[in-house]
């Protein structure tokens, strides 16, 4: 588990199902996403988070004090099977209160420090106004632009500079 000073971040659980299941239902949370998804999809992927070993590890996102669900975070081999890639989705009502900032930060530093990566990138897409925002506070600067999944996405990095 790790902490920041309003979250913890906890590693995936089968209990964690039906939080989880609200975000790839959520409209607002899927919009740059590819929509909501299907029961079934959704199954399969819980499933693949779930039985994730080395290749991807899963957090979900709680307040420290009520341990309400916020959402989940994850670092993972990204499209290109070379970077690793953190990705994040918040339920709407998290939205705009610097949650996400919080755990994004300490999810890269988890990174530099516990796995002594070089770099971490994050994709989204151009449209993701409030995304790219976000990736942009936490330090993390445009590389590339992409076409993929039907859309320009925006592919951001931060290099660990303790290396």
């Amino acid at each position: 588990m790790m902490e920041t000073n309003r979250c913890k971040l906890v590693k995936l659980q089968e209990t964690d199902y039906v939080d989880v299941k609200r975000l790839y239902s959520d409209v607002k949370v899927r919009e740059f996403l590819g929509g909501p998804v299907s029961e079934e999809e959704f199954n399969a992927k819980f499933e693949r988070m779930i039985k994730s070993k080395n290749d991807a590890i899963y957090w979900v996102i709680r307040q420290r004090e009520s341990s309400l669900f916020i959402g989940l975070i994850s670092l993972a081999l990204h499209h290109d099977g070379v970077s690793t890639e953190v990705s994040y989705q918040l339920l709407p009502e998290w939205w705009g209160k610097g949650y996400a900032t919080e755990v994004v930060k300490e999810v890269i530093r988890y990174a530099f420090v516990e796995f002594r990566l070089a770099k971490v990138i994050a994709e989204t897409q151009t449209a993701n106004l409030l995304s790219c925002r976000l990736l942009e506070r936490v330090c993390m600067k445009l590389e590339q632009k992409v076409q993929r999944f039907g859309a320009e996405q925006a592919i951001y990095a931060i290099y660990n500079l303790s290396l």
